[in-house]
């Protein structure tokens, strides 16, 4: 696996990074849990700005992620607008979605910019040219609340991250019982095995999925998901728990 640095870390090479999202609606709230991460044992946060109430509004966000770079200072910053049709908090047209992306990378506060590749399939290409022209890294992701789709249909959309060009590579599926887990497990593995593969992010959601978020090392996920308050999908575990827990494992 090819490592990505992002500031102070490696992704992709030894313990999966710990990464925290901010949840909250308002400015003031988004600053006060960027500012509440300190001392907390995470490697990088995420922004879900489409919790954010002014989510539409470029230079309103701008502004905001302008501010939490301030907060955070020197952790890495995952800036994400994840869609309602991906699990997320808004439904945003194409246009302004790659808008919006291109001008927090241009901002240069983020580090990582998240891209639905699928749902943004129309312009998913232009938004990762943009990105990187900015100098920020791609993360590709796709998500199903559904369902674990079949291990060659996993890795078809894996491949198609990376002949996009993405940095790194992120699915997240919804199992409905333990051999859905093992099949997104398996899936990860087989894209991982590949010397010259790009650091992959993967997950099996819920309760039935949490030993996904745990078993990076093993299985080749690079970034685990882990909750410092409000959690943003289902099966996030505390980020103490998780650092404990992935200590635990290296043992």
């Amino acid at each position: 696996m090819r490592p990505v640095t992002v500031r102070t870390i490696k992704i992709g090479e030894g313990r999966p990074k710990i990464c925290v999202p901010i949840v909250e609606a308002e400015k003031e709230g988004i600053l006060a849990q960027a500012a509440a991460l300190r001392g907390l044992p995470l490697d990088m946060a995420e922004w879900r700005a489409d919790w954010y109430q002014d989510v539409q509004d470029i230079s309103r966000v701008v502004d905001t992620v302008r501010e939490l770079r301030k907060v955070l200072g020197d952790l890495p910053l995952l800036f994400t607008i994840r869609t309602a049709a991906e699990g997320g908090a808004v439904k945003m047209a194409a246009e302004a979605y790659a808008e919006l992306c291109a001008a927090v990378a241009r901002s240069g506060y983020a580090d990582l910019i998240d891209v639905e590749v699928f749902t943004a399939r129309e312009t998913a290409e232009d938004i990762v040219r943009e990105v990187h022209r900015a100098g920020a890294k791609v993360v590709a992701s796709n998500h199903d609340f559904h369902k674990t789709p079949p291990k060659e249909e996993l890795l078809r959309r894996f491949r198609h991250m990376e002949a996009l060009g993405a940095d790194i590579w992120k699915i997240a599926v919804m199992p409905q019982n333990g051999r859905d887990v093992l099949t997104l497990l398996d899936a990860t593995l087989t894209m991982t095995e590949a010397e010259d593969c790009s650091p992959v992010i993967s997950m099996s959601m819920a309760a039935l999925g949490a030993v996904s978020r745990l078993s990076g090392e093993v299985f080749g996920s690079a970034v685990t998901f882990a909750a410092a308050g409000r959690a943003s999908a289902p099966g996030q575990i505390s980020v103490d728990k998780m650092s404990e827990m992935l200590d635990i494992l290296r043992i």
